[in-house]
């Protein structure tokens, strides 16, 4: 048995069919946009949502938070799961801004793949930059989809080279786009050559309009642009511009889609290639250093917890990627780092903010347990055979801000908020005997994480709050013998991280910690994983 009534056949069998894969890109590259095009062609949703300042369409399935819609940005991630083509598909749609990168990299560590989206006009941004390089480290391969071709962008060989040179993944283009960015006529497959027109439905809220025409006609219809399009993928081919598996799974090579996430075009044949390309679930790397198996019993890792997802019900919900066997709803599962049962009579399955009641689940699928106790990012859950995954680790933060409630009278609701918001990993709240409980040290990769709590302590937990800002910039793991040595020291400041107990020295700056390394260099400063670039 496999954790459940499954054989482990059935387990493998179940997880070589679930594809479980990210968007990742620079912030206002579409993201959202393409995340809602592909459920939208896989038939899960019926009209796309809003784009951002567009009228007279739903709200983002995928982004839910009120400040995600003022703001028009991913602050938070979600899942969307839905089958295509006899596979089923959980994607998991990741925030763009910088300031969150430590969300995407939770999110990171429970795919298996990942699309690279491009801005046709700018390329490689440098968060996009940052996030390929987490997924290097991770080992995680990349379809690459070049989207906006239907607005002025640069040319694609120029993209592709830019691919090529600045990350060090070989582009295999699998279509090519027939007219200049913004002059976008349709799309090449490369492997039989055949041409696909598109016509954008009213608001592109629904499908686009495909229209397979033949060669001969193209080129007859085209002119020019289907003479450049063609003697371009000539030159790929010359040049071996093909894609390789092996080289794709080792994240050497990358599958390269052109389309337009808006209007809907080639969105389905960047479907179809995560149907067909992106790998399945595999044995994860346990704590020991083993490969745990698909096939073992159940297994699952915390990489995310939220709260607020839908302000009808205010609980808090932890999401766990299935890494192994089957999971089945009322299951008893054992925490792996206190030993202490957990029940499972009310999972769910997440579709944006929307919920349903989850009966089974297998590798690659993520569950939704709510007000689940004690459940912290990187926990991991097992039945029967004991087993570990690594953490997922912290990022290094660089600003500090000290929290205050306004209403001294609000101070149980104050601090229930902030372990709330520190154990979901919206920041990191750092504590001292000086500073005291009710004025904690918050530390962020980004500012727009202030932002966050000042809007959830104030609406969820009805306890607003005041920040004041501190003139630290850079943070190092600690210990207790260096941690008595630093104390009092200029520009220095040491202080325990509520989550896990570690000792956290905060400098003015990395000059001053080279500094103090230079007049203490037995003491123990250890660097934090920088936001998104991996150690």
């Amino acid at each position: 048995m496999s954790g459940g009534t499954g054989t482990p056949e059935d387990v493998t069998a179940e997880a070589a069919r679930r594809r479980t894969f990210a968007v990742i890109s620079h912030p206002d590259a579409g993201k959202s946009t393409l995340t809602e095009a592909l459920a939208l062609h896989a038939a899960a949703i019926d009209v796309a949502g809003a784009v951002h300042g567009k009228t007279g369409r739903q709200g983002v399935r995928s982004d839910w938070m009120d400040m995600e819609r003022s703001r028009g940005i991913s602050i938070t991630s979600s899942v969307l799961r839905f089958e295509y083509g006899g596979a089923l598909l959980n994607l998991l749609d990741t925030p763009g801004h910088a300031d969150f990168s430590e969300d995407t990299y939770r999110v990171l560590a429970a795919v298996d793949g990942a699309i690279m989206l491009l801005d046709s006009a700018k390329g490689l941004e440098a968060q996009t930059l940052k996030l390929f390089d987490v997924c290097r480290h991770r080992g995680i391969p990349v379809i690459t989809f070049v989207n906006k071709w239907d607005r002025p962008g640069r040319e694609p060989l120029e993209l592709l080279d830019e691919v090529e040179q600045r990350i060090g993944l070989h582009p295999a283009p699998l279509n090519w786009p027939v007219g200049i960015a913004g002059d976008f006529r349709g799309l090449i497959d490369g492997a039989d050559g055949s041409y696909t027109r598109f016509r954008r439905t009213p608001g592109g809220a629904t499908r686009a309009i495909a229209e397979h025409v033949p060669a001969e006609q193209a080129a007859a219809e085209e002119g020019d642009a289907w003479q450049t399009a063609t003697e371009e993928l000539a030159l790929l081919d010359e040049i071996g511009a093909t894609l390789d598996m092996d080289a794709f799974a080792a994240g050497i090579c990358t599958p390269v889609l052109f389309g337009a996430a808006l209007p809907n075009f080639g969105v389905g044949a960047l479907l179809e290639t995560v149907r067909r390309l992106a790998p399945a679930p595999s044995a994860r790397t346990d704590t020991d250093g083993g490969k745990h198996p698909v096939s073992a019993p159940f297994s699952g890792q915390v990489f995310k917890v939220q709260a607020g997802m839908d302000k009808a019900h205010r609980d808090r919900l932890a999401f766990i990627r299935v890494c192994s066997g089957r999971f089945e709803r009322g299951m008893s599962l054992t925490h792996a780092s206190t030993g202490r049962p957990l029940a499972t009579k009310y999972a769910q399955t997440v579709f944006g903010r929307d919920r349903s009641t989850l009966d089974a689940a297998y590798p690659g699928d993520v569950i939704g347990l709510p007000n689940a106790s004690g459940l912290t990012v990187g926990d991991t859950l097992y039945v029967k055979t004991p087993v570990a995954f690594p953490p997922i680790p912290a990022f290094a933060p660089e600003h500090f801000m000290v929290v205050r409630a306004k209403d001294n009278s609000r101070a149980k609701q104050f601090r229930r908020g902030i372990d709330q918001l520190d154990g979901e990993g919206v920041v990191q709240v750092l504590r001292s005997d000086l500073r005291g409980d009710q004025a904690p040290v918050l530390a962020a990769v980004g500012p727009l994480q202030f932002d966050v709590v000042t809007t959830r302590m104030a609406d969820e937990f009805g306890a607003p709050v005041e920040l004041t800002r501190l003139d630290y910039g850079t943070a190092r793991i600690t210990d207790k013998e260096s941690a008595e040595a630093l104390n009092g020291r200029r520009g220095v400041e040491v202080l325990t991280r509520a989550l896990d107990g570690s000792l956290i020295a905060i400098f003015v700056d990395k000059w001053r910690v080279r500094a103090v390394e230079r007049e203490y260099p037995d003491l123990t400063l250890t660097p934090m994983l920088a936001a998104g670039v991996p150690d």
